[in-house]
């Protein structure tokens, strides 16, 4: 019985979608293949703990898992989710019917609990891009995918939710956010401002057409005389991000683990 689920790899600051191949056979055997790392690997060891502490078997097939496109390296432990769901398709413990109509991402640990990832904002706009209806992720990383709109964003705290939901047991209720409301309230929100700095005249001026203009800055002085001060208050003089450019800096954030 051959079973795809979706997810996806975070390259530089952008997402591509990653398809979860379960081939399930006679025999006894696990096989993961598709360029792997040893975080990756490792996920069978979770992924085992987690289904047996909620109630649920793991298949004892032959089981080759492929992660396609073979030829990009997969990293991180936020394949967990994917893989578990997909090794439960192959066997029949949970429906497969849904399973094109949703990208899937998260660690698990060996209770089953999920836990957040990197990248969930690129990861929702290409969800939205390939057309999926829905993105299910961790609780904590909800509000910053559901920003994309046009897109379903469930957040989930256990692996239960998950296989209840694609066996049509439970709802799963989308995270909503007002994403131009969310986008105004922070224009004017910054944690340094430049309006603090005493002094430094010709610095300040040299800043202030700096941000104007629109040109190139750089700092050359003694540790201590201010430039790394005078840098962090620059952006508070700065013209205000529009949407996209807000959204494009947010994903930077993201993928580094900053939100």
């Amino acid at each position: 019985m051959l079973i795809k689920v979706f997810g996806a790899a975070v390259q530089g600051i952008d997402a591509t979608l990653i398809t979860i191949e379960v081939n399930s056979s006679r025999g006894c055997m696990f096989y993961l293949v598709g360029l792997p790392d040893s975080a990756v690997k490792e996920s069978h060891q979770r992924i085992i703990s987690a289904l047996q502490v909620n109630g649920y078997k793991i298949p004892t097939s032959n089981l080759v898992v492929n992660m396609a496109p073979a030829d990009i390296r997969k990293e991180g432990s936020a394949y967990d989710l994917p893989l578990a769901i997909g090794l439960l398709g192959a066997n029949g413990t949970i429906s497969s019917e849904k399973f094109p109509h949703y990208l899937l991402m998260g660690e698990l640990s060996l209770d089953g609990s999920i836990q957040p990832i990197k990248g969930a904002l690129p990861i929702a706009i290409k969800a939205r891009e390939d057309g999926f209806k829905g993105l299910i992720i961790p609780q904590q990383n909800a509000r910053e995918a559901a920003v994309v709109n046009q897109l379903k964003v469930y957040g989930v705290s256990n692996i239960k939710e998950v296989i209840q939901f694609f066996n049509n047991e439970r709802e799963l209720a989308p995270t909503i956010v007002n994403t131009r409301e969310e986008f105004y309230a922070q224009q004017s929100n910054f944690e340094f401002d430049f309006a603090d700095v005493k002094g430094q005249e010709n610095v300040k001026r040299a800043l202030e057409v700096a941000a104007a203009g629109g040109h190139n800055l750089i700092m050359v002085g003694a540790p201590g005389s201010g430039k790394s001060m005078m840098a962090k208050r620059l952006p508070s003089i700065l013209p205000p991000l529009s949407l996209g450019e807000s959204l494009e800096t947010t994903k930077i954030h993201s993928v580094a683990g900053k939100l």
